[in-house]
Order: structure tokens, then C-alpha cells, then sequence
């Protein structure tokens, strides 16, 4: 059995708008192991991007417990938590956020410059290493401008895999990209996420994914998990 990578019970989060309370969270319970590959599907305002953002620990539930690995997030404070995000959380965006007179290399080194313990030889190798891995061994030189919309999010996928996360999170990481690119990476999510046995949580409104999806597929409506299933895995 593997690790349990996020347990979460009964997590709520309400925001306060004037007068009116929204539920963004109404009592969500959830569990995921290490080197699962899932899908958090829903329209604007269900919920997903609040759970995303708590799931990163950029924010806190108002209510209910999340642990991350074993750690129990809600009783860090602000510091503690900053490093907690920084050594065992990688994060993939939507607009890629790559620095662009910076070298797709130099881009994925980025986030060893804030670890001292890390040596810029090693710092250089693992930042090879993660762009091998999405297959970018040819473009390790090259600007972003140099490269596709498709190439760009796969130097940002190795970016956040430079860190060796326990969890990536990857917001909307096929919404700049064509059907077929858009394909394409999520398979190599899925690839990364057995090879490297590394949990990845990818947050979509895109529903063509509900039936094709290669993992574990969760759909919240209304700050609420409503349905789960796992597709067909087409490699086995």
C-alpha cells in the first residue's frame, strides 16, 4: 500500500462577502496516495480552485483538518508552512510563467536557488534531469520564445518536478493549449506521475476529460465532491 499523501476530514471554507457568507467548501472529505494521478473537475465557482489553493497551502480551511504527508497543516504558522510549500510542493499554471530571458534550463534551476543545501552542480544536473524526464533533452537551451505553447508548459512540468515534490499541482495546464498538445500532456502527467511515483492533482472545467481521463476523476458542484470515478487506464 502506498503512502497517504493528502488526508483531508470534513474540510469547510467560507468566504464573507458584505453580508452574505459563501460556502466555497461544505464538509469535503478526501484521501489520495502517493503517485495517484487525479482530476478535479468543475464549472467556475464549485469549489475547485479554493480546494486547490488550500491543497498548496496558500490558504486555510475554516474548518476541518488537512494533513500533507503526514504533516498536519493547520497547526504551522507562516514560516513553517512557506517551507513546507517549498520542499514538498511543485506547482504547473495555466500561463506557463516562465521567465523569458531566461534560458529553459535556467527556468527549471529557479527553484533550487532558494535551497542552500543544494550545490550548483547539483542544482545544474537536477534541472537536467527533469527536463529529460518530459522530454525536452534538445531544448535545454533554448528561450521560451524559441519554444511551443506545448514545450513551454512541459519546461514548466519539469520546473516543478526539480524540487522532487511529493505533490504537483497543476491549474488548468492544458487551457493554452490545442486538443491534441493539450492530450499529450496530460499523458506525460500521468507518465510522470507512475515514474517518478510522484501525486499529481490537475484542476480542470474542461469535462471532455470525464471520460478519457488515464486516473482517479473527482467532480465538485457547489463546494461539494459529488461524484468520483477512475477511467480506464488504457495501458493495462
Amino acid at each position: 500500500m502506498n503512502n497517504v499523501i493528502i488526508e483531508i476530514k470534513d474540510l469547510r471554507k467560507d468566504y464573507h462577502v458584505g453580508e452574505v457568507t459563501v460556502h466555497a467548501l461544505r464538509g469535503v472529505d478526501l484521501q489520495i496516495e502517493e503517485g495517484e494521478f487525479v482530476a478535479i473537475m468543475g464549472v467556475s465557482g464549485s469549489g475547485k480552485s479554493t480546494m486547490l489553493n488550500i491543497l498548496g497551502c496558500l490558504d486555510k480551511p475554516t474548518q476541518g483538518n488537512y494533513k500533507l504527508d503526514g504533516v498536519d497543516v493547520n497547526t504551522l504558522n507562516k514560516d513553517t508552512t512557506a517551507k513546507l510549500r517549498n520542499n514538498k510542493l511543485g506547482f504547473v499554471f495555466q500561463a506557463y510563467n516562465l521567465l523569458p530571458r531566461t534560458t529553459a534550463l535556467e527556468n527549471v534551476e529557479l527553484p533550487l536557488f532558494y535551497n542552500s543545501k543544494v550545490s550548483s552542480r547539483e542544482r545544474r544536473r537536477k534541472a537536467v534531469r527533469a527536463l529529460e524526464a518530459v522530454g525536452l533533452a534538445g531544448r535545454m537551451h533554448h528561450m521560451p520564445n524559441q519554444l511551443s505553447g506545448g514545450q513551454q508548459q512541459r519546461v514548466a512540468i519539469a520546473r516543478s518536478l526539480v524540487n522532487d515534490p511529493v505533490l504537483i499541482l497543476a491549474d488548468e495546464p492544458t487551457g493554452n493549449l490545442d486538443p491534441q498538445t493539450g492530450s499529450e500532456l496530460v499523458e506525460l502527467l500521468y507518465n510522470i506521475s507512475k515514474n517518478e511515483n510522484t501525486t499529481i492533482i490537475m484542476a480542470t472545467h474542461n469535462f471532455g476529460w470525464l471520460n478519457s481521463f488515464p486516473g482517479k476523476v473527482l467532480v465538485t458542484e457547489d463546494g461539494v465532491l459529488c461524484r468520483g470515478t477512475i477511467a480506464t487506464d488504457a495501458t493495462e
